[in-house]
């Protein structure tokens, strides 16, 4: 029987420079340890991308950890789910849904990471603290009632140059775990079919050309770093099936806007 088991989304996405709102929680301590006040934003005000909350993978949510640099945790968990900002405030807040296997039952948490004045993460909090203990047993939730699916979110910096299908050597590290972490199931792994996508900036020709070329490109790094060959598709698919819709505004407002139809998806079949 096929299953599919594991589901990458590689977010090719530009440098998301947006305007900081500020912080939430008052007086946010310059180790990131702690603050003077905690506040939790409602979760009726997440960003419309996010309404109703997102289903975090388990295996990356497990993976956040003190010490790690906003990019790192916008690839483990993705951007923030409210409009504090990105790179100028040192918290960010998300909606995490969970639901209890062979069940339609959903937990809704809230979650909170506070960065030093180096911008990397330091502390970790859940709204009700019930909710950390979701993550301590592997098999006590999951997005469909089954293991939940490995996934890694990536950005453009980590992969490309705006525009560009040549993998930077900061993307080459990043695919590196990703190859390593399919050496851990090869055995099991049937194919691994890599799709690119893009925004609808440029002609359509163009993108659906620059949608192949990278994917066949994150198709040789993986070859490169052992995974087989012939076992991987590599397909593109250009503007087609965004994730995401934007207003009008300047190129620079669409560019940050549709980061999130500028991707890499990656599917393992065994």
């Amino acid at each position: 029987m096929n299953k599919s088991w594991s589901l990458v989304t590689i977010a090719a996405t530009t440098a998301l420079v947006l305007a900081a709102c500020g912080n939430v929680s008052h007086n946010v301590a310059k180790d990131g340890n702690s603050a003077g006040e905690l506040v939790w934003p409602a979760p009726a005000d997440v960003t419309p991308m996010h309404r109703g909350g997102t289903f975090p993978n388990l295996v990356n949510l497990r993976q956040v950890r003190a010490g790690l640099n906003k990019q790192q945790v916008s690839d483990l968990i993705g951007y923030p789910h409210f409009s504090e900002g990105l790179w100028g405030v040192r918290e960010w807040n998300y909606v995490f849904n969970f639901r209890k296997p062979g069940s339609d039952e959903v937990t809704v948490c809230q979650y909170k990471v506070l960065f030093d004045e180096n911008k990397l993460s330091r502390s970790f909090y859940w709204k009700p603290e019930s909710c950390a203990a979701l993550l301590e047993d592997p098999k006590s939730v999951s997005q469909a009632g089954e293991e939940a699916p490995h996934r890694f979110s990536l950005s453009a910096d980590a992969l490309f140059a705006f525009g560009k299908a040549d993998v930077t050597p900061t993307g080459r590290e990043a695919l590196a775990g990703l190859a390593a972490e399919l050496h851990k199931h090869m055995e099991q792994v049937r194919s691994i079919r890599v799709t690119g996508y893009t925004d609808h900036l440029g002609t359509s020709d163009s993108n659906l050309l620059l949608s192949e070329r990278r994917a066949r490109a994150v198709m040789d790094v993986l070859a490169e770093d052992g995974v087989p060959r012939v076992k991987i598709f590599a397909e593109g698919l250009g503007e087609s099936d965004p994730v995401k819709d934007c207003p009008a505004g300047t190129r620079a407002q669409l560019v940050a806007c549709l980061a999130p139809n500028r991707r890499v998806e990656v599917r393992i079949d065994s």
